[in-house]
Formats: C-alpha cells, structure tokens, sequence
C-alpha cells in the first residue's frame, strides 16, 4: 500500500529514503517495483569495501537509477550522492533504505537536506495481509505471528521465526551500536519491556530491576526506537498545562517479537495471559502507525492522561482537530467501554471524532463517537 506514495516522491525527489525494521521489506518493495534499477547492498563485505575505500568508482559502476541498501553502513557516501544528484538536477536517481535511524537522519540533515524524501516501512498492515488474501479469525492469530514479510512468505513457525530474528537481527544491531558485554543484562531489560508495554515507563524502576542505573536505560530505549524494534507514543499536553502526566509509553514495532519475549509459544495462549489487553493494544497502536505512515505522513499519534485519572489511549491529530481512541480487547461492546472518550470531549473542545476500537462489530453511536473492529484501522486514516 504504501507503493504508490514511493512513486510519487521518486518524481519530486532526487532521492527517496525508505526506513524501517529489519526484514520489514524494504528491499522486495524496492528490487520488485521498481523496474530498471540497479542494486547494491552495503550489507556484502566486499561491496561495502568498494563503497567505502572508493566511492566514485562505486556510484560510477551503478546504473542511473540505483538502489542502495543499507545505506547506514557506509555513512560517508552520502556526500558524495548529494554531489551526484546536484550535479544531474534530475529526481528518481537514488533510492537509498535503512534499518537504524540515528546515524542516517543526522547524515541527512547534514547532506541531503532538501533532496530526499523519506519513508517509513513497517512491516504488514492488517489491511496489506487482507489485499493479499490473508485473514485471521481472531487477534490473538494475528499478534502471535507477527507481520514479517518472510513469515507469511515461507510458512515459517512464528515462534522460530522471531526467536532467529531476535539473535540475527535484534541482539546483533543492537549489541553492536552500544558495544554491549552482557547480553543478558539487555535481554532482561527486553523482557521487562514486554511485559511493561504500553505502560508509563519508568526509568528508574527498570534500572533497578535490571541492575544498570537509569542513564543506561534511556540510552537503551533509544537505540531500540532508532533500530526500530520499539516506538515511543509521547503524551499530549498541549493546551492542558501542568495537570498532565508527562512521561512517554513504548510499544513493540511487531507484536510477533513482543509475544515471544512474553514466552506466549501458541496464540490461543494470548487470550488467557494477563497482559491479553496490552497486547491487544500495542496491535492497534502499530495499525495507526502503518496506517498513516504507508500513506507518506508522519505518525505524530499521542495518548493522554492527568493527575485526575483521565485517560485515551491514543491521539491522532488532525489539522487543528483531534481524533482520540479507546482500545479494549473485549469483542462484547458495553456503552461504560466509552467513560474515557465522554470525559475527554469534556476537556477537549477541538475532538473531532471518537474510535472505540475493539474486537467486535462495527457501530455507529452518538456525538460523533462509533465502534471500530481492529480490522478497520486503514479506512479510518483513508
């Protein structure tokens, strides 16, 4: 879905940067539609070696329109693209992917300010695997497997899939930026992040549990956010002042990896854990996400909550007007599933509209407010 938003940017743009979580697939989207591109991946030891101790030489043996992989690698090379591209005046000559933000977005800034577009590749939507012909019964099969192209690709076993891409991908980039020793201190904190999704984070409380102090964490959760493998939903405070909880909640990008982290090892296992609300909700949470970002625009989504006990899930700005949601995982609606949302239009003169989102029918209800199945998050942001 987001394949006719990369088009479009390619004729505005010189460049266009596709971000996202490994194996999300960046490279099929790019190596399968876009006819007459040649390739390199900076992830080949000796194509990276090339790119590195010659970089003229390596842009001069692409194609004129090129993919570049793993752009991060080779960081230096985007100065000399930027000469490239200046020098040609031509949009669609580069489409560069990228799989840890921190390094590339200051890249960017520095050099390609103004000459590339990005965008941001999560893995399947609900509504990309329902295009494809894919259905679920029930949530529980859809956050067990996870959204990993390869997953529904090759048949693989959810659970062996995403315990191969935690040691592959997860531990590996991670350990690698931060220069990790112990890697069971950063699986612990993992696993305490799992079981703490969607919950007001607590630097100091992980710290203590996992025994590094509260710097360490942050930096942590950092290098997770720019890997990819979470993503950090800000609280809304503006307009409300000082009575609003001010610290950030985290979500796992894929739910696949979050119930392996939990031990879930089977999805009818979801249904009886504890955590079945959270999960349910980081599922909603990453739909917004890809439903906003495969459509080019930035997921700028929040959650609210005050010293009082009001609280919506989530936020989604709209011009100068507001979208909120409340997210339960009950597939029986009850009208005391919206208490949240009626508060909240008290306290919020510019909501537009209201989502209960939840594993039932849909509805439609009164004060602009309806009853969403999780299925149908894309056509909310359509």
């Amino acid at each position: 879905m987001i394949l006719p938003e990369l088009k479009t940017l390619l004729s505005e743009y010189p460049v266009v940067t596709i971000l996202g979580p490994r194996q999300a697939g960046k490279t099929t989207l790019a190596k399968q539609f876009l006819h007459g591109f040649s390739y390199a991946n900076l992830e080949d030891p000796e194509t990276r070696e090339i790119a590195t101790q010659d970089p003229k030489a390596f842009l001069a043996s692409l194609s004129d329109q090129a993919i570049i992989d793993e752009i991060q690698r080779v960081p230096d090379l985007l100065s000399y693209i930027q000469v490239a591209v200046d020098n040609e005046g031509r949009n669609g000559r580069f489409v560069l992917t990228g799989s840890h933000q921190l390094s590339l977005r200051q890249g960017i800034s520095q050099t390609l300010a103004g000459r590339t577009a990005i965008l941001h590749l999560m893995p399947f939507s609900i509504a990309e695997l329902s295009a494809a012909g894919r259905y679920f019964d029930d949530f529980e099969s859809y956050a067990f497997t996870g959204f990993l192209p390869r997953i529904y690709e090759q048949s693989q076993r959810p659970s062996v899939a995403y315990a191969n891409y935690y040691q592959t991908y997860v531990e590996r980039d991670v350990r690698q930026i931060i220069r990790l020793k112990d890697a069971s201190l950063f699986e612990k904190t993992l696993k305490i992040l799992a079981g703490r999704s969607g919950q007001l984070v607590d630097y100091n409380s992980i710290a203590n549990d996992v025994g590094v102090d509260a710097k360490t964490i942050r930096h942590w959760l950092s290098v997770l956010e720019a890997s990819f493998i979470l993503f950090k939903l800000p609280p809304y405070f503006e307009n409300f002042g000082k009575r609003v909880i001010k610290s950030p909640k985290y979500y796992f990008t894929d739910t696949g990896l979050l119930c392996y982290l939990l031990g879930i090892r089977q999805p009818e296992h979801i249904s009886r854990d504890p955590l079945v609300g959270a999960i349910f909700e980081n599922l909603v949470v990453m739909e917004c996400v890809k439903a906003l970002q495969n459509r080019g625009r930035i997921a700028d989504l929040y959650f609210f909550r005050d010293a009082k006990g009001n609280e919506v899930d989530l936020l989604a700005p709209d011009g100068r007007q507001l979208k909120a949601f409340e997210i339960k995982s009950a597939a029986t609606f009850k009208m005391d599933q919206l208490k949240g949302l009626h508060r909240f239009r008290d306290l919020a003169p510019n909501l537009a509209a209201s989502y209960l989102i939840y594993s039932g029918e849909a509805r439609e209800l009164s004060q602009a407010t309806c009853a969403r199945s999780f299925r149908d998050i894309d056509a909310i942001f359509a």
